[in-house]
């Protein structure tokens, strides 16, 4: 079975900068998704906390793929097919907040993702109140 190649972020999916989880990307990432989604498994979480390396290498993932892992380059990972509810389980693994991925997704800083997008205050000015 010959794997589609996935494009790359110059040459855009039919939405910019929106990787759309077609049929190609599943076939791509296949093995990306399977290795995350081992991480469901206790024995498996400590064996990538363990030896990363040698964990990735049981899936035959791709070597991009094996560096978004390695770098936890979250829009890299969706670009090679990662399915985002596999790879959230990589993030369990550091622990990573969930918001700290959206905002990879969206290519911006987590707080300005946090205020922009979730309409919360920087940590810094939520300690504050007016007239204390």
């Amino acid at each position: 079975m010959t794997v589609p190649t996935v494009k790359s972020r110059e040459d855009g999916d039919r939405i910019p900068e929106t990787p759309l989880f077609d049929r190609a990307r599943a076939q791509s990432g296949y093995e990306l998704n399977k290795m995350a989604n081992g991480l469901s498994r206790p024995e498996n979480r400590a064996a990538f906390v363990a030896d990363e390396a040698a964990y990735m290498a049981r899936f035959g993932l791709t070597e991009e793929q094996k560096a978004a892992v390695s770098a936890r380059d979250w829009q890299e990972m969706v670009r090679l097919g990662g399915n985002l509810f596999y790879i959230l389980k990589i993030s369990a693994v550091d622990p990573v907040p969930i918001t700290a991925i959206g905002a990879a997704q969206a290519g911006m800083a987590h707080e300005d993702f946090l205020r922009e997008r979730l309409g919360k205050k920087p940590v810094a000015d939520q300690g504050s109140k007016k007239g204390a």
